[in-house]
């Protein structure tokens, strides 16, 4: 694969995961949406449709790791060299960051709607706040962010970190043994799907605690479109946070390469 190749595919397919899985979240999250409310099964199952499509899409062009965790694993593995890394990576944040800009035009109004609302603001008040009784509590996170990026329900940083690279040792491992079917040669095509549903099945049963990022691009680009769109009463992006959903996937990746070698 060519430069060219990878920076196209990676670029493109890495956008449209995010603009589908923040898209998702975007209609259950954010008032006047026809979706509004709909619940954790249909998170999990707009994100696996999102790395179906993703992938689909970038499959032909750079292979659609769209993730660097998995852009690791491959490359201890020994199915990407090591030489084209910086390049995944790099096509990928730009296209997750495009990603999130593209939820935001698509949802513009209700983004508008979503944080003007008294009720929305009342129930989003930050340590500082008045009405907030407990000043060591953990802050909220904006009205918004988790549209963008991922949060603990409990801020617990070292279980929040082995959830991370559990869930994604599972998302590699999955993805490193399409390639021991059909005499080596792999899925093909079908592997798209199969990885698909590896996302729902994680989101559905690993996905609780944290959100389940298993991607650092998929976290930390829209993160970083989240401070720095002009969205109204938005709050803050939680970079204290921030380093768990990078870290922990790329633990998870390598790790899962790792145990695919030894065994």
């Amino acid at each position: 694969m060519s430069s060219h190749d990878i920076f196209l595919g990676e670029t493109i397919g890495t956008a449209v995961l995010i603009l589908l899985g923040g898209g998702v979240c975007a209609a259950v999250t954010l008032k006047r949406s026809k979706a509004l409310n709909a619940g954790w099964v249909a998170i999990t199952f707009g994100w696996g449709f999102a790395v179906l499509t993703g992938a689909y899409l970038a499959g032909g062009v750079s292979g659609a790791h769209l993730n660097p965790a998995v852009t690791i694993g491959l490359a201890i593995e020994g199915g990407t060299k090591w030489s084209d890394v910086p390049l995944y990576l790099a096509s990928a944040m730009l296209g997750a960051m495009i990603g999130a800009v593209l939820v935001w035009l698509v949802y513009y109004g209700q983004f508008q709607a979503h944080l003007t609302d008294p009720e929305v603001l009342a129930a989003h008040r930050t340590d500082g706040d008045e009405g907030m009784v407990d000043p060591k509590a953990a802050p909220k996170a904006g009205p918004v962010l988790g549209i963008f990026s991922t949060g603990p329900e409990i801020r617990n940083p070292i279980q929040n970190l082995m959830t991370e690279i559990i869930a994604t040792v599972v998302l590699v491992l999955a993805i490193l043994t399409q390639g021991l079917n059909d005499g080596g040669n792999g899925l093909g095509v079908l592997g798209a799907l199969i990885t698909s549903l590896v996302v729902v099945g994680i989101g559905l049963s690993l996905g609780g605690p944290t959100g389940y990022a298993i991607n650092p691009v998929r976290d930390l680009g829209p993160r970083i479109v989240h401070a720095l769109l002009p969205l109204p009463n938005k709050g803050g992006s939680d970079w204290s946070y921030a380093w768990i959903p990078v870290v922990g996937p790329l633990i998870g990746g390598a790790l899962a390469a790792f145990i695919y070698k030894l065994f």
